[in-house]
């Protein structure tokens, strides 16, 4: 945030995206927007909560701009815990830009920076920083896997399991204070054991809530899939036949696929990137073999594994190699094979020119893409910033547990406190509000 620009500014913003819409939303949040609002209508601002039809104008000009449904909330009970207005215009482009130029006019006001609503919410205590980063991934939300994962988030789930955390690192801390603070006193020796047990159980708990395979990263962030095989072997067409359009070139001719083309897709409720690949073999061709090399790299970072083989020929030694637990094996060309070959029994057998067999593969990719999410029954991680968090928690306590003077490894706790602290934001973050604010947009 600049510095000229401070917390207690007035500021306003369009909360609905530019374009013809029915119906256009500006937000004005701050000690001045009464104030504000009395400035564009010419009359007393209505009572909190009561949707009011007003006639704006120009605070200067005096022009009219548009008859707009306005609504004021007095803090704390506004979004962001300070006195809030909205403007519910008509969403012509006319509308927006006039109303825009009209908020501008107004001393006191300035237009407000990406997120800097959800964080003023922040610093007044609406929402802890999980919540907040729920609600840029809501917005962003673009399959039900994500839509459902950010609104646990909005809703407060990773807040509670984290501040539960938190609270027994410190009544464990509380315990060390004892022991550092009062050493003539009788304490009971089996306090040092129920001390050890606690933080044991707390970090075998916060150690199982890291061995999550990446699942909640993998919904916000989406999973990556490689579709792999020799030439010819159906892998442009099995890429249009999954985006149900013509992203890949089909031909005969051997070597047509010579870069990584990719497609974004929602399979299965969950958000997934699929990248048609050179075909393996031998070449000396440059390009091709830089293809080549693209695609064996794709494959080594792929969630999973689609190898594509042509059932009509002998299974080549290359697309073998790439085989592993995250492959998923298509046996293409089907209408011209004599029967499915031995070699892979698990293989869902297709042809991807006829149609024949490709609903099971469907269901089949459909049920692999499930897999790899276990049950959400309970909050998980859905960011770097908080496994990296919990991973230095871990490290403290793992370093508590072995012991040592009761004042250095009490520290030791105390930096845990920090590090889940740092999760919800119950700590001073600032330096890390910049980063989660800035994929905001305007308006929010």
């Amino acid at each position: 945030m600049n510095q000229k620009q401070t917390i207690n500014d007035t500021i306003f913003a369009a909360a609905t995206a530019p374009g013809a819409a029915g119906v256009s939303v500006f937000r004005i949040s701050g000690p001045q927007a009464f104030a504000a609002l009395e400035s564009l209508t010419g009359k007393p601002c209505p009572a909190p909560r009561i949707a009011t039809l007003r006639l704006l104008h120009h605070p200067e000009t005096h022009e009219s701009i548009d008859q707009a449904l306005v609504l004021a909330f007095a803090n704390p009970a506004s979004f962001t815990g300070e006195d809030v207005v909205e403007l519910h215009t008509h969403g012509g482009r006319a509308v927006l830009k006039a109303t825009l130029e009209a908020l501008s006019a107004i001393a006191g006001l300035r237009l407000a920076e990406p997120g800097e609503f959800t964080r003023r919410a922040f610093h007044n205590g609406k929402l802890d920083l999980t919540a907040a980063e729920g609600i840029a991934d809501l917005i962003h939300a673009e399959t039900e896997a994500q839509r459902r994962q950010a609104l646990r988030m909005v809703e407060g789930e990773l807040e509670k399991q984290y501040e539960a955390y938190r609270s027994r690192l410190i009544r464990s801390l509380a315990l060390v204070e004892a022991y550092i603070d009062f050493p003539d006193e009788d304490l009971p020796d089996t306090v040092y054991g129920e001390l050890n047990a606690e933080v044991r159980g707390l970090r075998d708990e916060l150690a199982g809530h890291l061995a999550d395979n990446r699942r909640g990263e993998r919904i916000r962030d989406g999973l990556y899939a490689t579709i792999i095989g020799a030439p010819n072997a159906g892998k442009s067409t099995l890429m249009n036949h999954l985006a149900k359009r013509d992203v890949s070139i089909v031909s005969d001719t051997a070597g047509t696929t010579r870069d990584v083309v990719e497609v974004h897709l929602s399979l299965a409720g969950y958000a997934l990137t699929v990248a048609d690949t050179a075909g393996l073999r031998f070449s000396t061709d440059e390009i091709e073999s830089e293809g080549i090399r693209r695609a064996l790299e794709r494959a080594g970072t792929s969630d999973l594994k689609i190898a594509v083989f042509d059932a009509t020929t002998t299974p080549d030694d290359a697309t073998l190699g790439q085989i592993d637990e995250n492959t998923l094996i298509v046996l293409n060309k089907m209408d011209a094979a004599e029967q499915i070959s031995e070699a892979f029994p698990e293989g869902i057998p297709v042809s991807l020119k006829t149609g024949q067999g490709v609903d099971n593969l469907f269901n089949a990719l459909e049920n692999r893409i499930s897999g790899l999410f276990f049950s959400e029954s309970s909050p998980i991680i859905t960011r770097t910033r908080h496994r990296i968090a919990i991973e230095q928690a871990v490290k403290h306590l793992d370093t508590f547990l072995r012991g040592g003077d009761i004042e250095l490894i009490g520290e030791e706790l105390r930096l845990a406190v920090y590090a889940m602290a740092s999760v919800t934001g119950r700590v001073d973050v600032d330096e890390i509000l910049g980063e989660i604010f800035s994929s905001f947009c305007i308006g929010k």
